[in-house]
């Protein structure tokens, strides 16, 4: 039964055009592109850059205006506790000075990791609106110099100058003026779901690091 099938099979093929049984390719043109080099030297990605960098400049010297006082009350803190007999408690004065501590510690954390995952969703959002652009542009340019393919050039180990369009690329991606924005949307939260309350949690009576 086998035989037969595959007998019929061959017999059905024999009549195919000869195009359709087998089509041969085209030679490919490859072309290269150094998309690194595009998208940290296009106007408006040098621009949308250096907005970025004054973000990350903004975020450090927040880190260290927060951080430094509360350093400081630390080792206060941490000297106080210290000085306390063998097996004493601090007293509520300074109980309160410690819970103080802790809450504007855990404040501080919280607001520079929150400006941090700010930040890195304002890149991945700049890196999305340069890749929007670049990649129209290569197919622009592509069909002008009649390429059939384009490989990026960190993707290549040597490259001939000739087939290299970068500069074209670039050119292309400069005629859109427009800016960039930086800062991206909010996460969007899944539809009907609340974020879970956070159960308070007891602050102890002590400093960092005892």
């Amino acid at each position: 039964m086998n035989k037969l099938i595959l007998g019929a099979t061959t017999a059905a093929l024999a009549f195919l055009p000869a195009a359709l049984q087998a089509q041969a390719l085209p030679p490919a043109v490859v072309a290269v592109v150094d998309t690194d080099r595009i998208a940290g030297s296009c106007t408006v990605c040098a621009a949308a850059n250096t907005q970025l960098q004054a973000q990350v400049t903004q975020l450090q010297q927040r880190a260290q205006q927060v951080g430094q006082p509360l350093q400081t009350e630390g080792q206060a803190l941490q000297t106080a506790v210290n000085a306390l007999p063998q097996g004493q408690q601090p007293d509520a004065a300074l109980a309160a000075r410690i819970r103080t501590f802790e809450t504007q510690q855990n404040n501080a954390r919280t607001e520079i990791a929150t400006r941090e995952q700010q930040i890195q969703r304002n890149v991945a959002f700049v890196r999305q609106q340069i890749a929007e652009r670049i990649q129209p542009a290569i197919v622009s340019v592509m069909q002008q110099r009649g390429a059939t393919i384009a490989v990026d050039r960190g993707a290549t180990l040597a490259i001939n100058p000739t087939v290299d369009i970068t500069d074209a690329v670039l050119a292309v991606v400069n005629q859109n003026t427009a800016a960039l924005n930086i800062n991206a949307p909010a996460p969007a939260q899944p539809t009907g779901q609340q974020p879970a309350p956070q159960q308070p949690q007891p602050n102890r009576p002590r400093p960092q690091g005892r």
